[in-house]
Order: structure tokens, then sequence, then C-alpha cells
């Protein structure tokens, strides 16, 4: 893997059968339209694809799938976090035998650790589970609650975790993330997590991000890098309003729920979603559609 990952990375959802168990059979085709799309790396088993409502032996299965249908074409970073630290220490060395570029670790989000010492003790016992692999902190209080500020966190890591690669940051505080990306003069790969905020992101130095809306309007966040990069501040802002406008259709039927009908409608059925997390009606799929359609996104979202 290089030392940075650049550009746009999808956090992929997890295909499932309609009785709930997975299906493999869809991650190969997922795995092309993605890369069609344009995107340049793969994070799996993270929020996007219900890892917490997974069984261990199911996440194995999930990243095993992903990685083979890679092709080692783009990175494949699989998220490792559990409420449990032996749990995600058999997760980081399944993904380190399954040949997978780096891993992420949520913190355990059940008995939260509450200073960034406690953070880096984790992630030290994730990483010696896995030693070959670099390892990315994965960053999101919104899920986890762990509030600890991520810049504290990589000021406890340097001293102690080489292993350390840098993080996923899912989180509005624009302050943390451009301390973090400037850090030790740059040292920590710091990917942003925010779809809807990614223009703020690249003026603070973003180079690389992950993100669930990346699984289907890949083309509308390329245009915007291409222009935020060209000098072109109109064009990206037109660009990121675009995909905002996608986010908040989205969000008035639930955006996990709402992911699986949006692959399907570009061509890979990935299912329904497991419980807790609802799955669309039939009914509301054909408004979501029609809200699509009516926004435009069938025009330039997908191309």
């Amino acid at each position: 893997m290089p030392n940075r990952l650049k550009g746009l990375v999808a956090a992929t959802p997890t295909p499932l059968h309609p009785d709930g168990s997975l299906n493999l059979a869809a991650v190969p085709p997922l795995v092309e339209l993605l890369l069609r799309s344009g995107v340049e790396g793969l994070f799996v088993c993270g929020t996007s694809g219900e890892s917490a409502s997974l069984t261990t032996a199911e996440r194995q299965e999930v990243a095993a799938a992903f990685i083979a249908a890679a092709k080692v074409r783009v990175p494949v970073i699989v998220q490792v976090g559990h409420a449990s630290l032996r749990e995600s220490q058999a997760l980081a060395a399944h993904a380190q035998e399954a040949r997978a570029s780096a891993i992420a670790a949520t913190p355990p989000y059940y008995f939260k650790p509450t200073s960034p010492a406690a953070v880096v003790d984790g992630l030290a016992e994730i990483s010696s589970a896995a030693p070959n692999l670099p390892l990315y902190y994965y960053h999101i209080p919104s899920f986890t609650g762990v509030t600890v500020p991520l810049i504290a966190i990589l000021r406890e890591a340097v001293r102690r975790l080489p292993a350390l690669a840098g993080a996923k940051f899912t989180f509005e505080n624009l302050m943390d993330y451009a301390q973090c990306i400037a850090f030790e003069d740059g040292r920590y790969d710091v990917l942003f997590g925010r779809d809807e905020m990614l223009l703020s992101a690249l003026v603070v130095g973003a180079h690389g991000a992950v993100g669930t809306t990346y699984n289907f309007q890949a083309p509308v966040f390329r245009r915007l890098w291409k222009a935020y990069d060209a000098g072109d501040l109109e064009a990206a802002r037109h660009e990121q309003l675009r995909a905002i406008r996608v986010i908040e259709i989205l969000q008035g039927y639930g955006v996990l729920p709402a992911l699986k009908c949006m692959v399907r409608f570009l061509g890979v059925d990935c299912g329904p979603n497991r419980k807790p997390v609802a799955t669309l009606t039939p009914q509301q799929e054909v408004a979501l559609k029609e809200e699509l359609r009516a926004a435009g996104y069938f025009e330039w979202g997908v191309q």
C-alpha cells in the first residue's frame, strides 16, 4: 500500500440475501461497479457495511470476499473495531492473513476509553495481532460515543505506536482535523469521512476521503476534486452542492437504508439491511427514485 491513500475510498455496503444471510456472490459485481465509477480504494466492514450487526465469522468472510474481488487493483482497508478487543484482534489477524492493505479500528464502544492513553492502549493490542499491516484509527464519535480529540490521540500515539498510519476522521470539527493534517509535518494519513463537507476538508489539506456516498456518486466528487485542484472554486462548490442535495434526500429515508437502494439503482442488488437498520419498502424505494430523478441525479450523479 502507498504511504498515502489518495482520492475517493468507498465505504462499502455488505450484500445480504432476503433472509438476512451474507450474499458474497454480489461482492464481485459491486467491486466492479465501484472501480468503474473511479473510486481508488475500498473501506470494508465499516458503518456502511453494518459491521456492528455482523458476527466475527461473517465479517471475516466479507473481508476475504472484497479482498479477493479487488485483485490488488486498489487498496482494501478492513475495519476491525469491536466492543471486545479480543474480537478485534481476531479480525485483525484474519485481515492480515487475507492480505488486506491495512486495518482500521473504532475504539470499543460500550465500555469506552476516555483518555488518549486508553485509546492508544486498545489500538496497540489490536495492532499486535496484525503487526505487518498499517493501522488507521476510525474516529466517529457520533456512533462510538468516544469524544477524545483525534489530535490528542496522535500526540500520544507518536511516542509509542509506530504501526499507526493515520485515521479516518468522520466528524465535523475541522479545527481538530486541520491540526491532525499538520501534526509532525504531515506524519499521519488522515482521511476525511464527511462527504457533505469534502470541499472544506480539501481546503485544510485532505488528500484522501472515505465515504458512503462514493458508492453511488463518485463522479460528482471526482469533478469536485478536479475543479478544486484546478483552482475553480465556483465549479467545486457547484458539485459539492449537488452532492449535498442527494445526501439531503437520502436523510429523509435514512442514509443506510437508502444506500442499498442507491446501489440497486445502479445495477447491483445488495439486498436488505440487517436489523435493527430498516429496509425501505417498495413504496419508499419508488418515492426515493422519483425525488432523485426530480433533482437531476440520474443525469449528473452517475457519469
